[in-house]
């Protein structure tokens, strides 16, 4: 009756062809690109998807160390249609972030924290704006203490507040993840805001709880799949939006405490880092092509807050749990504390020196541990060679941390928790220059001083002080990370703290 009516047929015909045209056209401009770019091989890419049916949603590392072994320790896989050169293994990794440190020293896309920072802050900007704030940065924290007795003090007095906790436990099971999370903070707060808070503070139990939320939103695949898909992630539901109301209520609080400073700092005499940024950016006044605004204050603010919690109380949390597991390993450690620092007294920075095998064993948890296995991602700042491939200026890198630390020949046996690691024939503590938990190069973590006393001062002090037992038997515990992305999250669990 209607000669030119399409059939339904010929609409399923149409666009079946309109899709297998798309795909065409998709796999040939992937084509394309590798062969203009002559970018690394790596496993062929599916449209729209890339290469995530290739890789496990719930163990990313594992996945790129099974592409490794078939196309090498540098190559190239697709996270929907955007490339990313992976470096796997020690050797890639310095090739690149060390020994082309400038070029390599861009930040990456990372959609899930672009779309609250916009690009400010420390960890996720670029160009002379990140150089501008790392400067500032580096300057004032080493002038509030980083590195110097100040710092020690108030870790060791932070340390003993959670001594204090532990007992209040009265030997009964508690989980320890707050009770690490609220004294690591407690340090970076002191330097940043002026001020420590006190642990049953509702409102800082309420910021700890939404740091500890987004590191594992975005270490999980919700997180993942919007660091892929930003586009279409933004209009769905799910988990992923936790990412951004979570943020913005961290924004809230470090803006408020802003405005605090605002109305009551006085240049001539600064409290803690805030007041250095406010003096900062009058001198700048006036300047529009100044780096310090109140945006990027409230940013590396926020950074500071975020980088300087959840990272060291993660491997607080994971070390303690590594220790019940190895009872023999904390008893020697402990020898050791006895020995050189006995009961009676804080354990202070000098005493590392003196202790190899504690410091053996502090670093070996950070080794085993890979708290941020797959670094944040990095770019190129400019078109680059590398051994014998181009990478076009805004290439994503990925940097696997972990192959890093799992590498056989910088470490015997990578898949085992062992001490001797760091500990040469002597049993005197070796450095290894495969020892990367803070990244390296350009990018390396600018609070790695920081960390690395915290860490020493608060492990030690915990088992100067404690013994630390399970709720199973140590051949019970799994030290798997629940989720691996992002980040390496270890299993909820539970102890018990009985004192010495």
């Amino acid at each position: 009756m209607f000669p030119n009516m399409v059939t339904g047929w010929e609409r399923i015909e149409f666009r079946s062809m309109t899709i297998a045209f798309v795909v065409l056209c998709f796999s040939f401009l992937i084509l394309l690109q590798r062969r203009k770019s002559k970018l690394p091989p790596g496993p062929k890419a599916l449209p729209f998807l890339g290469n995530l049916h290739q890789l496990d949603s719930k163990n990313l590392v594992k996945s790129l160390k099974e592409l490794s072994d078939k196309y090498g320790p540098v190559y190239t896989i697709y996270l929907g249609s955007r490339p990313n050169v992976v470096l796997y293994g020690y050797k890639a990794v310095k090739e690149a972030l060390v020994e082309q440190a400038e070029n390599f020293s861009g930040r990456g896309e990372f959609p899930a924290v672009h779309r609250f920072t916009q690009g400010n802050g420390i960890a996720f900007s670029n160009g002379e704006k990140w150089k501008n704030l790392r400067r500032f940065a580096l300057v004032t924290l080493r002038n509030f203490g980083m590195g110097k007795r100040s710092i020690e003090e108030r870790i060791q007095e932070e340390a003993q507040f959670m001594l204090e906790e532990f007992r209040n436990t009265k030997q009964k099971t508690f989980d320890p993840t707050f009770f690490l999370s609220r004294a690591v903070s407690n340090v970076i707060c002191s330097i940043v805001f002026g001020h420590r808070f006190d642990y049953e503070d509702k409102r800082f139990l309420s910021l700890l709880e939404l740091i500890n939320d987004n590191f594992l939103v975005i270490s999980s695949a919700w997180g993942r799949f919007y660091n892929i898909f930003p586009g279409i992630m933004n209009y769905l539901p799910g988990t992923h939006n936790r990412i951004f109301t979570n943020f913005e209520k961290i924004k809230t609080f470090v803006l408020e405490n802003v405005r605090d400073h605002e109305k009551t700092f006085q240049p001539e005499c600064p409290r803690d880092f805030i007041d250095c940024f406010l003096i900062k950016m009058q001198k700048e006044n006036g300047n529009p092509m100044s780096s310090f605004n109140i945006e990027t204050l409230v940013m590396t603010t926020h950074n500071l807050f975020f980088g300087g919690t959840e990272t060291v109380s993660t491997t607080l949390r994971y070390g303690l749990l590594i220790l019940m597991k190895y009872p023999d390993i904390t008893e020697k450690a402990q020898q050791e504390i006895d020995k050189v620092i006995g009961r009676n007294r804080c354990p202070t920075v000098e005493d590392r020196s003196k202790m190899p095998y504690t410091d053996a064993v502090i670093h070996e948890i950070q080794r085993f541990t890979s708290i941020i296995p797959l670094s944040l991602p990095h770019s190129v700042i400019r078109d680059t060679q590398f051994r014998g491939h181009h990478l076009p200026k805004g290439t994503n890198v990925i940097p696997v941390l972990s192959s890093v630390h799992n590498d056989p020949e910088k470490f015997k046996q990578p898949q085992i928790f062992n001490p001797d690691n760091f500990l040469d024939e002597n049993n005197r503590f070796k450095n290894n220059d495969a020892f990367m938990p803070f990244s390296t190069g350009k990018r390396i973590c600018l609070g790695e001083g920081l960390a690395r006393m915290e860490l020493f001062l608060f492990f030690t002090t915990f088992l100067q002080n404690f013994n630390f037992k399970p709720t199973v038997h140590p051949d019970e515990i799994d030290l798997s990370p629940s989720i691996s992305g992002v980040g390496n999250v270890p299993a909820s669990y539970q102890l018990i703290a009985v004192p010495r």
